[in-house]
């Protein structure tokens, strides 16, 4: 055998390279047309969450500053009843004033917070839906194998050419890649619930609506926090790449950082996003951890 005729066996088959470019020309002009007719209506779609975005944005930032700091230490002793934690918060936002990263951290935590809440009221109905049916498990699952394993730079690609840049397109790329974990662990703690206790709650008559939501979501109810810990974490991590489709915050002088070499630009912006990460896992930690004393509570009793 010649090397010619053994030349098909090294290189791999490949289709030709004019179908090949006819084939990505013929989907790129389908998508733009697509974006061109629909991204208007789309865009329009997302108008109230731009709205209440821009609005809890603006409430941060033109609060006083010791307000919002008493606001949020008071979040943190509710959630913990910790009062070392709720000092240690303190101290972190009057350091980040100090070292004036207040606005764009005020910025960093409004699109957090609704990214946060956006994927909680998305990411539970769906954990639930997968926990009642193993079909909608079936099919969700590698749906969220395909978020959570795809790099955020290729989901940004057709979500920026439909929305542009911006908030919701900030916004939509975060919670893409942040909501997989509520949804796993709201299924997960949803079947993870002792069948013996639905047993004696059917025996005394409850529903089916009734065993879900006044036996299994609360027994869940350690394991679902732990998912929504998980999402404000990964969120968080998208903070740098989101600046990169004009979110602001912290991400941006971190980005400039990078580009532009400034070693305590970037150093001190990423210790402000460390210390919101550290904040929020504390406080959503300690939540669940006292909510599931409380659920052990209720079963002793």
């Amino acid at each position: 055998m010649t090397m010619a005729d053994a030349s098909w066996m090294v290189k791999f088959p490949q289709m030709d390279r004019a179908d090949l470019l006819a084939i990505r020309k013929a989907l790129d002009g389908a998508y733009r047309e697509f974006s061109r007719t629909y991204g208007d209506a789309i865009e329009s779609i997302f108008d109230p969450l731009l709205r209440f975005l821009v609005w809890f944005e603006k409430l941060l930032l033109q609060s006083p500053w010791w307000v919002v700091v008493l606001a949020v230490a008071a979040l943190a002793y509710g959630a913990s009843r910790s009062t070392r934690l709720s000092f240690g918060v303190v101290v972190a936002f009057l350091l980040i004033g100090y070292f004036g990263m207040w606005d764009n951290t005020m910025r960093t935590m409004s699109i957090i917070t609704v990214c946060t809440l956006l994927s909680i009221a998305l990411g539970i109905p769906t954990g639930i839906m997968m926990a009642r049916s193993d079909r909608v498990q079936t099919i969700v699952t590698p749906l969220l194998d395909i978020m959570q394993t795809m790099p955020a730079f290729v989901y940004l690609i057709p979500v920026v050419m439909l929305l542009g840049i911006g908030k919701v397109p900030g916004v939509i790329a975060v919670v893409i890649y942040a909501i997989p974990p509520v949804i796993r662990l709201t299924n997960l703690g949803i079947r993870l619930v002792d069948k013996e206790v639905l047993e004696a709650a059917t025996a005394y008559g409850a529903s089916p609506n009734q065993r879900l939501w006044g036996v299994q979501f609360p027994l869940a109810m350690p394991t679902i926090m732990a998912g929504i810990n998980q999402t404000i974490m990964m969120a968080l991590a998208m903070v740098v790449i989101a600046s990169m489709i004009g979110v602001k915050g912290l991400g941006q002088p971190v980005l400039k950082s990078i580009t532009n070499q400034y070693f305590t630009l970037g150093l001190f912006n990423g210790l402000a996003i460390v210390a919101l990460a550290i904040i929020f896992d504390r406080v959503s930690q300690a939540y669940a951890k006292r909510s599931q004393k409380h659920m052990e509570g209720v079963r002793n009793g």
